[in-house]
């Protein structure tokens, strides 16, 4: 008989939501959706407000990812005040930007991969679910667990430097920052006492993408054919190809490497980006308007800022990317699970940034705020650890906004993550009559690989349990599981 199964919430992820899989009479799935169904008001909640409020705002969407959505808001409004684009800033202004923003990066990139990803690759993907998780890993890898936690923490300390707290803070303001890195401060990150120290980082981010790959070379078949897909994809790069997480403009390849997105300005971003709305989700998805809704969506996030830059500027990451880009002889990798590869090399580019920056005497300057003609509207894009992350305000004669437009990364990778969900959905569903454990945890570690933060785009209260009912066409429940 037909069958609807329901995720609900879906695990290890930033936020809450929910799939449906709906099964027909021969036991192979019809058809299968990623639902984001609580509601995010913060465009609203916004207009009216003085414009410099916004940085601190708009950062209430996440305690995960604050400081990009900070940065976001920040750079829209350097345009606003008349800063420019990302670099009008003074030296010190921009250079403590970027050591927040790479803090920011480092910390959410290792909190994914150590906390929410490993406990798939040690305990596996149908491994018993008491076990596959933080505490499984502290108990059974006690080594890499507390790896893990000090590395996150080494990037919450750069961001409390930087930013002023770890979580919400307030050192961007428009046209620069409010406060420097003092020597003290400086040398807290430099040569803090091991492991709490920029090398160390470094040394353990070689070691993090060591793991990956020997796992890798041990279950290549599975990594590789894991909700595997063609797809394009965006981000911003530097203009001369370079990844650049804080600024730069917007470049999208297809699924063969053409651009189709030609290095374009972000100010503009509207001509070419548009969101399609659907009933059964309030998040929205993007595509490419010159593409259409069915060929224009693309992915963001690691990934993608990998197979559309064109090289990474510290030593030790280009290595990595050099062989990350090997294996598929140079174009796009359209391979989910390789999101984890990706995400690491990403980490020990951060590793690197973070020591550069400390050494650089600019972060001791005093001149910290830039300021021309006030405009009325401003644009900040910004690479957040999950992908691309749009910040577009308008205001008024009174400094007050009276719009605001943000489309998250997470948003941006809404169709690529229903792809994934519905690919491990036949691939693990088809013609089973009972739901495993397993096969549930198959779904999430495909939505998983992009590190969704969906309490960027929804909020709820409450109790979610998971529940996953089977039921037939009288929607009578003939199976449930419950955790």
């Amino acid at each position: 008989m037909p069958k609807k199964i329901t995720i609900e919430p879906v695990t290890r992820v930033e936020g809450h939501g929910k799939v449906t899989i709906q099964i027909d009479d021969f036991g192979n799935v019809r058809d299968s959706r990623l639902h984001i169904v609580e509601f995010r008001g913060f465009e609203r909640f916004v207009q009216g407000r003085p414009y410099w409020e916004a940085p601190v705002l708009v950062q209430r969407l996440c305690g995960i990812c604050p400081v990009s959505h900070h940065l976001a808001a920040a750079k829209a409004l350097d345009v606003i005040v008349g800063a420019g684009t990302g670099t009008g800033l003074t030296a010190v202004g921009e250079k403590m930007r970027r050591l927040m923003h790479y803090g920011q990066f480092f910390q959410s990139h290792v909190l994914h991969f150590f906390h929410l990803s490993a406990p798939d690759f040690l305990f596996g993907i149908d491994g018993d679910p008491l076990v596959r998780n933080i505490i499984g890993i502290a108990q059974e890898h006690p080594d890499l667990a507390v790896q893990g936690v000090m590395m996150r923490k080494f990037g919450q300390e750069v961001i409390r430097l930087t930013a002023g707290k770890k979580i919400h803070g307030t050192g961007a303001i428009p046209g620069g920052i409010n406060k420097n890195l003092s020597i003290a401060e400086r040398d807290e990150l430099l040569k803090g006492a091991d492991p709490l120290n920029a090398d160390k980082m470094v040394e353990w981010s070689v070691g993090a993408l060591d793991f990956f790959k020997n796992y890798h070379k041990n279950n290549q078949e599975m990594v590789d054919g894991f909700a595997s897909f063609p797809s394009n994809h965006l981000s911003l790069v530097r203009e001369d190809g370079a990844l650049d997480i804080y600024h730069g403009v917007l470049r999208a390849v297809d699924n063969d490497g053409k651009k189709i997105l030609h290095d374009v300005d972000y100010q503009e971003y509207d001509k070419y980006i548009e969101e399609e709305v659907r009933s059964w989700s309030y998040m929205k998805f993007p595509y490419l308007k010159d593409l259409g809704k069915d060929k224009g969506w693309y992915r963001v996030g690691p990934l993608a800022r990998l197979n559309t830059c064109d090289f990474i500027t510290t030593p030790l990451a280009q290595k990595e990317f050099e062989e990350f880009k090997a294996y598929t002889n140079g174009k796009p990798n359209g391979m989910s699970l390789h999101m984890h590869w990706a995400r690491l090399i990403e980490t020990l580019h951060s590793a690197e940034v973070i020591r550069d920056l400390l050494n650089d005497p600019d972060l001791q300057n005093e001149d910290l705020v830039t300021k021309g003609s006030k405009l009325h509207k401003g644009v900040g894009v910004i690479e957040a650890p999950r992908g691309t992350l749009f910040h577009h305000y308008e205001i008024n004669d009174l400094d007050q906004i009276t719009l605001a437009n943000l489309i998250v990364s997470t948003t941006n990778n809404n169709q690529p993550m229903n792809t994934a969900v519905n690919l491990t959905a036949n691939a693990f569903m088809n013609g089973q009559r009972e739901i495993t454990e397993g096969m549930m945890n198959a779904v999430e570690v495909a939505i998983r690989a992009y590190d969704p933060c969906l309490s960027c785009a929804t909020h709820a209260m409450g109790q979610m349990p998971l529940e996953v009912s089977l039921v037939n066409e009288a929607n009578e429940i003939i199976h449930r599981r419950t955790k």
